[in-house]
């Protein structure tokens, strides 16, 4: 679609850093240069106030990528879009999907009333919880990965989102500071989201990150 729009070399196209390689990597292989603008600490998608600080002369496109079945701010990513003749994308998440979306709700609904010590999703009527992320308060990554050690030693699978923003790869290196994006990438966990009527395996989730999670204070 980069391609079809005329974008190439010399252009600069907007996109996150906190998510998968293949967006930037898509920019690159059009010939264009990828800018990495900072995300929205609850949404986990671009911030618009951010890709506006980073609009400059040789933008040319925004990617905004929808992040954990929460979306991106289309209309104002647009609005920003159509005053500086940007092209505005949208590219989705892909992650798979066991359950359906009333059930990932259920279920997503009954751990944000009964985890503690982690920090729940925000409420959002349109959440889909294609990935269920907490936040794991105390000091950054060595507690988020000593707490998702911990789960994993208790039968609970879990995973980290993001290990690594992409502007602090070697492949895509950028000397700027994306704090939101550093952050998330240091406290997410995405936990398994259980169907609400396998009581046994949801139950042993939120005892398992409860016992732990009372013990980690934020920082």
């Amino acid at each position: 679609m980069l391609r079809a729009a005329g974008i190439g070399r010399g252009d600069e196209v907007v996109v996150p850093a906190f998510g998968r390689a293949d967006v930037a990597g898509a920019v690159v292989a059009a010939g264009a240069l990828p800018v990495f603008a900072d995300i929205d600490p609850h949404s986990y998608c671009l911030d618009a106030e951010a890709v506006a600080a980073v609009t400059g002369p040789r933008t040319a496109a925004i990617v905004a990528v929808h992040r954990f079945g929460r979306s991106a701010p289309l209309w104002q990513l647009r609005g920003h879009g159509e005053r500086h003749g940007l092209l505005v994308l949208e590219e989705r998440d892909a992650v798979e999907e066991p359950v359906d979306v009333a059930e990932r709700r259920r279920a997503a609904d009954h751990l944000d009333q009964r985890l503690r010590g982690v920090g729940t999703p925000e409420k959002d009527r349109d959440h889909t919880y294609t990935q269920y992320v907490v936040r794991v308060p105390g000091n950054g990554r060595p507690d988020r990965d000593a707490f998702a050690r911990a789960l994993r030693a208790k039968g609970v699978a879990c995973s980290v989102p993001v290990k690594t923003p992409l502007h602090r790869t070697s492949e895509h290196w950028r000397d700027v500071r994306l704090p939101e994006t550093e952050r998330a990438a240091d406290d997410t966990l995405a936990l398994p989201l259980v169907p609400v009527a396998e009581r046994r395996g949801l139950h042993r989730l939120v005892s398992a990150c409860n016992a732990l999670g009372g013990l980690l204070q934020p920082a």
